[in-house]
């Protein structure tokens, strides 16, 4: 592919015909998308570096603290640098915010009470957050502290109902979390853009609204960031997009500085709040994982437009698809049967550096009422920012792909993707060497 032997990919156990079909998706499709994708890395960079350099970020900010943590430089100068890169007032960044649910639970926590009502007007959330706002009853949920919740569904066509979102906002209603990123649903992604008109028309109902967004698996596809169109918070996981597959663990709230001192109260205690937490040793990767973010996220891009197109030429339902903008790095194939799922799982965990070797199978995880299937061989657990594919045991089982760190890399699982499917008759000969 792409003027590389082509024994280079059989020593993976991709076949002839799998390579030429990849080639044959390269030479027609991809070449015209990517520069677009590099324009915007670039873009993203230099912002990024350009809040390095603002916020003097120095030597002595990669050395880390122990115990309380107290004047620890380095944690204290990262945030700023999150505030400069997501135009925000303040950013509370910290190795203790475990994931990106725990990032979102503390956004929510930190800014309802009880009596308050929040608001998901962007239809149903991730299956994560069903606990933490009692959709699913669990213990220590928003709903048990007498936060109530509705939602509104979006329109066929995958839009924001605005009718029905006026007639849902109440005197009660406080916050309004909008989802960017599909998460386990087929629908798009929403832009920058959409999202900003939301905003827009969420503040004209009700002023003091204050609007979250999910940023998950979103930053740097875009020139910019929700939170310059309007956004109160934006929040994510370092795992995923901005640790730029270097940060080991954390999660970031960026937004208006009432909104975030909350947050850091909530995450440590009253009196206390963002002036204590180690950052221990994880600084160094903190730091160059976001300045490298905005290059591992152009990649991941690519991988998702490269299995668009091959899966959109085999005839499966993907979104986005092959010629869409991208709003997030996520890429959707529906196959409406689970072996194909689990095939495609299976053919990425084989692309991986680390667990090459294991078969991925589906099972109970925490926080999700199905069973899921993970593809994950990742240098840091559970990083999705490097490659990865999973997806819920239930209709009409889509599976959800996602990273690469490098382009080369994300290629290659797409093709271990094909080759698994190939190898189980789930898509056919003629297919791949016809279409």
């Amino acid at each position: 592919m792409n003027g590389i032997p082509q024994n280079a990919y059989e020593a993976f156990g991709i076949s002839p015909e799998i390579c030429a079909y990849g080639e044959k998706i390269w030479q027609e499709l991809l070449q015209t998308r990517f520069p677009e994708i590099d324009r915007i890395s670039e873009l993203n960079q230099l912002k990024v570096l350009q809040a390095f350099q603002e916020t003097k970020v120095s030597e002595a900010c990669l050395l880390g603290t122990t115990g309380y943590g107290y004047n620890d430089l380095g944690r204290d100068k990262l945030e700023e640098v999150y505030a400069r890169v997501f135009r925000t007032e303040a950013a509370l960044v910290r190795p203790q915010i475990t994931c990106g649910t725990h990032a979102l639970a503390l956004a929510l926590s930190a800014n309802l009470r009880p009596g308050d009502e929040l608001l998901s007007p962007a239809g149903h959330p991730y299956d994560t957050l069903e606990e933490v706002i009692g959709i699913r009853p669990s213990v220590g949920s928003l709903a048990e502290y007498g936060v109530t919740y509705r939602e509104v569904s979006l329109t066929a066509e995958g839009g924001f109902d605005y009718e029905a979102i006026r007639n849902a906002i109440t005197p009660r209603t406080k916050l309004a979390t909008i989802q960017r990123s599909k998460g386990y649903q087929t629908r798009p992604s929403f832009s920058v853009e959409q999202i900003g008109e939301l905003i827009r028309f969420l503040k004209e109902c009700k002023p003091d609204l204050i609007c979250m967004v999910d940023n998950c698996y979103g930053e740097f596809t875009q020139e910019k960031e929700p939170s310059e169109v309007g956004a109160d918070m934006v929040v994510g996981s370092l795992i995923k997009n901005p640790g730029g597959g270097l940060a080991p663990i954390g999660g970031y709230i960026a937004g208006r500085k009432d909104c975030i001192e909350r947050a850091a109260v909530r995450l440590t205690s009253p009196g206390l709040g963002a002036e204590v937490g180690a950052s221990l040793q994880v600084l160094p990767q903190l730091y160059q994982g976001l300045f490298l973010a905005p290059n591992v996220v152009s990649a991941a891009l690519k991988g998702a437009v490269f299995a668009a197109n091959a899966y959109e030429r085999l005839g499966f339902s993907v979104v986005p698809d092959g010629s869409e903008p991208r709003y997030d790095i996520i890429q959707s194939v529906t196959f409406h049967h689970p072996e194909g799922l689990i095939a495609f799982c299976e053919g990425i965990q084989a692309a991986a550096p680390v667990d090459g070797f294991v078969r991925p199978e589906p099972w109970d995880m925490p926080g999700y009422e199905d069973q899921v299937i993970m593809a994950a061989g990742a240098f840091v657990s559970g990083s999705s920012i490097e490659l990865s594919a999973d997806g819920p045991l239930r209709a009409p089982y889509s599976v959800f792909f996602q990273g690469g760190l490098t382009w080369q890399h994300a290629k290659l699982g797409i093709l271990k993707s094909l080759q698994a499917l190939y190898d189980k008759n789930l898509i056919s000969m003629d297919a791949v060497l016809h279409l």
